[in-house]
């Protein structure tokens, strides 16, 4: 535990309470454990990490890579099979069509001595993407241990609750762990971890504190906070580097960095340019805006349901609620401003354009008040106090068209040609 504590940081109570599910090698561990929680909460990095370190046998598989059902078991059963193989042998490739040829294989995969006396864990990661394929999966991978009467684990890590996946003919519960978001005294803790090691632990915690100050409000998403933090250090440097201020010169650091902040607000985090063109811009010292070919919201590159939500937000904003049967009849409605339209019609639309099933998580709505904050939707406050909020797009046409062209389905292309 005191190794893992200097891995992991912050998620000590999540550790604790896995490695009391593990337990010892040879016992026999809970049938299956659902860890839930939204973007980068450290679901999958702790479990890697904790089943790495211990040495544990386990399969790791990712439901958006395998996406058929004959993916995702072969792929478990050819780890399952070079993890059970000695190193001079070359098992041979495992062909699997059903779930109950996988139950069989599975039985003579870890027959073997290197398994058959210790807990083999299959981690699901993405595993909202198993309530697509085939109905007896799901409750399957939850009965695996009594199904095959071999001693293993199922862990299911995925962002939505657990209430969405229960099957209605019953199954068996898994154990049920929530991984929460981070707080600012976390990422502060996580993010300080990473300190360039030319520089001292307090001046680039210094740093952190002024970098979260900036964009914590607007991202809670540790990745996007560290590829920020990475991005910017150079800048903050600068004046120490050109020996005009020292590292306890917090000030003078704060009135370099504060500008190119606001500045990185318009562009890394939108990523509107990458980030050899970031640091081009830091060396010349120009504004965003000057760099060719690079307009205002042109390059945009937002997570992949935020197009959906913006795509439904323009179609809410410039259609009558009363076409919404006809499919978003064209009109000349352009012509007089976008028009505002309730939470709950423009989810409506959003359902039917996005090209699978999409569950009302936390992450959707987050990534409606994502698009508020970054001006690309406004709200427009409520007309009464019995209605929700409402909300105008405040994007152009040809903006809309440039996020319809980056999603690939057929609805949208018919929507491309409508706008």
């Amino acid at each position: 535990m005191s190794h893992l504590e200097g891995v992991v940081l912050c998620r000590e109570a999540q550790v604790s309470a896995l490695q009391s599910l593990f337990g010892e090698r040879h016992h026999f561990s809970f049938p299956s454990i659902f860890i839930y929680g939204h973007t980068a909460s450290g679901k999958t990095y702790v479990t890697q990490t904790l089943l790495k370190t211990l040495e544990l046998p386990h399969v790791f598989v990712n439901c958006v890579e395998c996406f058929t059902l004959r993916l995702l078991l072969e792929q478990i059963l050819n780890t399952l099979s070079r993890l059970s193989s000695s190193e001079a042998e070359c098992p041979t490739e495992i062909t699997c069509e059903t779930f109950n040829d996988f139950v069989r294989l599975f039985k003579q995969v870890t027959n073997t001595e290197n398994l058959k006396d210790q807990t083999v864990y299959i981690v699901l990661d993405k595993a909202e993407y198993l309530r697509d394929m085939e109905a007896n999966l799901l409750p399957g991978f939850l009965r695996l241990q009594e199904l095959t009467d071999r001693n293993v684990t199922v862990i299911f890590l995925s962002e939505i609750i657990w209430e969405k996946f229960r099957p209605n003919t019953g199954c068996f519960e898994p154990f049920v762990l929530y991984f929460p978001d981070y707080s600012i005294g976390n990422l502060q803790k996580i993010l300080s971890h990473d300190h360039p090691p030319e520089y001292s632990a307090d001046f680039y915690a210094a740093y952190i504190n002024i970098l979260l100050g900036v964009f914590y409000t607007v991202c809670r998403d540790l990745k996007e906070l560290r590829h920020l933090a990475v991005l910017n250090f150079p800048k903050y440097c600068e004046p120490v580097v050109k020996g005009e201020a020292g590292e306890r010169d917090t000030r003078k650091l704060w009135r370099n960095i504060e500008p190119h902040l606001k500045k990185a607000m318009q562009t890394v985090y939108l990523r509107e340019i990458s980030s050899s063109q970031w640091e081009k811009l830091q060396k010349d010292d120009t504004d965003p805006g000057q760099l060719k070919g690079l307009s205002a919201y042109t390059h945009v590159e937002l997570p992949y349901y935020s197009k959906f939500i913006l795509i439904a937000a323009y179609l809410a904003s410039y259609n009558p609620a009363r076409t919404d049967r006809r499919f978003f009849l064209k009109t000349s409605n352009h012509l007089l401003g976008p028009k505002p339209f309730p939470l709950d019609r423009l989810l409506a639309i959003l359902y039917s354009i996005v090209d699978s099933r999409v569950a009302p998580t936390a992450n959707i709505f987050s990534q409606i008040t994502s698009l508020v904050t970054l001006q690309l939707l406004t709200l427009v406050g409520h007309d009464d106090q019995l209605d929700g909020p409402k909300y105008k797009c405040t994007v152009s046409l040809d903006f809309i068209r440039a996020i319809a062209r980056t999603v690939n389905f057929d609805i949208i292309k018919y929507l491309y040609d409508f706008l």
